[in-house]
């Protein structure tokens, strides 16, 4: 009786050892929806220190616009010690660097009052949908303004050390990827991944692309 269960016990445990080793091979064996080379591109060997998302992107690019639903999906689905960060760009060919300069330290002015959101959205709109030029500083203070920001206030912030160190910063960074910028709207993941725009891809697509790229290190 007790030789009988001895079997018994390592029939058990062999089997138990078997389905274990089934069920890694099966996970093993189940590919990632998206590919290398197709879906994303590995432009750098290592991974920044932490997780983050950079979106360059221009306000006078309608695809940007159009992307902004997209990049609110996004940034719902990302985990939360995951950074997003929006890299306005200063080489479209829309207007001249020094303009896409002033609209940039108008990102950056929203950000540090805590309306990066909402006044990105009235730039867009200022441009897209009301179909008015941008020729530097004056409209986007108008812009600001209709927001209900204080003239004074504007031009504390636009002229502060702060805002041009920060304006330093986005520019150094869209250097740091220039070579991998031919075209936006364009997201680099963890320093390391670019993703790859596919015909077909729908917005969930995209949305679930560049979160699954944030969780790979």
């Amino acid at each position: 009786m007790k030789k009988l269960s001895t079997v018994l016990a390592l029939f058990l445990l062999l089997s138990l050892q078997a389905c274990s080793k089934e069920s890694s091979s099966e996970q093993a064996e189940i590919p990632s929806k998206w590919k290398e080379g197709k879906h994303y591109l590995v432009i750098n060997d290592e991974v920044s220190e932490k997780p983050e998302v950079l979106e360059f992107f221009s306000f006078w690019c309608p695809h940007c616009y159009n992307f902004e639903p997209i990049v609110e999906q996004i940034k719902l689905k990302l985990d939360k010690d995951v950074t997003f960060k929006k890299v306005h760009v200063n080489f479209m060919r829309f207007t001249s660097t020094q303009i896409q300069d002033a609209a940039t330290k108008a990102l950056l002015i929203g950000r540090t009052m805590d309306k990066e959101e909402e006044m990105n959205s009235a730039i867009f709109s200022y441009i897209h949908l009301q179909r008015q030029p941008i020729t530097g500083t004056p409209e986007l203070r108008n812009i600001f303004l209709a927001k209900g920001v204080d003239t004074a206030e504007f031009d504390k912030v636009e002229s502060s050390f702060q805002i041009n160190n920060l304006l330093k910063q986005n520019n150094q960074i869209i250097e740091t990827y220039r070579e991998h910028l031919s075209g936006v709207p364009n997201f680099i993941i963890n320093g390391k991944y670019q993703a790859q725009i596919v015909e077909g891809m729908t917005r969930d697509d995209i949305a679930d692309l560049v979160v699954w790229l944030s969780k790979q290190r």
